[in-house]
């Protein structure tokens, strides 16, 4: 096996919101991390991976919204009671989901409606610029990562001359273990899930439950590169990983209503 190297892309500073969503967004954030891999010295190679911070593709992408404008449901009434929150922001929460998985004081758990199930519908206030204007800013999600990784993908070929793999990464918490990892959320050219079942191992027994989660363990691996606080780097380049198994996006890392047995 060769060496697995991560390199942060650092000196980015803050990232605004594109004239656009969608291919414009692309367009305007791939310039901007192939500005920060030329000041680093590190050209694009075929087979390198970026990681990406999702903030940095939802701000480039406009995906705020301002909780002001928002009238509280009786339902977000309800669960703001309940756990203790702003009834608007528990208004932005419910409209990007589909289902409350678990209500308590201090947590508000919710299927997404991407299909992720996770803490406030992944609506982060976090590392926003402040206001004067009275408006209370939230980062919502990507509508659709998979589409940004690869708009990503195709705007930073036309830059470099190569094809790299992309995946967005965001921070979630996991059931049964402390603590938050980053996991992918979105990707393109890059095979999000390895199914190995079928092959043997070393003894010769065949795998039979073997799926390995590749695009969140090399996001959980940027992450570490990346930081959680006020460390300022939203992308880290991986060099010198393979993978043969086809390219495969992360929306086949969300496991079948219908295979969730904790639901």
């Amino acid at each position: 096996m060769q060496p697995l190297v991560l390199l942060p892309l650092t000196g980015i500073g803050e990232i605004g919101a594109a004239t656009s969503a969608g291919a414009c967004g692309a367009s305007a954030l791939a310039g901007i991390l192939h500005a920060a891999l030329r000041r680093g010295g590190h050209g694009l190679e075929s087979g390198d991976v970026l990681v990406i911070a999702q903030k940095a593709v939802s701000k480039s992408e406009g995906r705020t919204l301002d909780l002001n404008t928002l009238i509280p449901s009786p339902r977000a009434l309800e669960l703001a009671a309940i756990t203790h929150k702003d009834p608007q922001l528990v208004e932005a929460i419910l409209r990007e989901s589909t289902t409350v998985v678990r209500a308590k004081p201090g947590v508000l758990i919710v299927r997404h409606r991407l299909g992720y199930v996770m803490a406030q519908a992944g609506i982060d206030r976090s590392n926003l610029p402040a206001t004067r204007d009275g408006t209370a800013p939230v980062l919502l999600l990507p509508a659709d990562p998979d589409a940004s990784a690869a708009a990503l993908r195709a705007a930073l070929a036309t830059l470099a001359g190569v094809e790299v793999g992309i995946i967005i990464s965001d921070s979630f918490g996991r059931p049964w273990r402390v603590g938050t990892t980053n996991v992918a959320i979105g990707s393109a050219g890059v095979a999000a899930v390895w199914d190995r079942r079928g092959e043997t191992d070393r003894a010769g027994r065949p795998l039979e439950a073997t799926v390995i989660a590749n695009a969140d363990a090399l996001a959980a691996a940027a992450g570490v590169v990346m930081g959680e606080t006020t460390e300022g780097i939203p992308a880290v380049l991986i060099r010198g990983y393979t993978c043969p198994a086809p390219h495969r996006t992360a929306r086949e890392l969300i496991r079948p209503l219908e295979e969730d047995m904790f639901q």
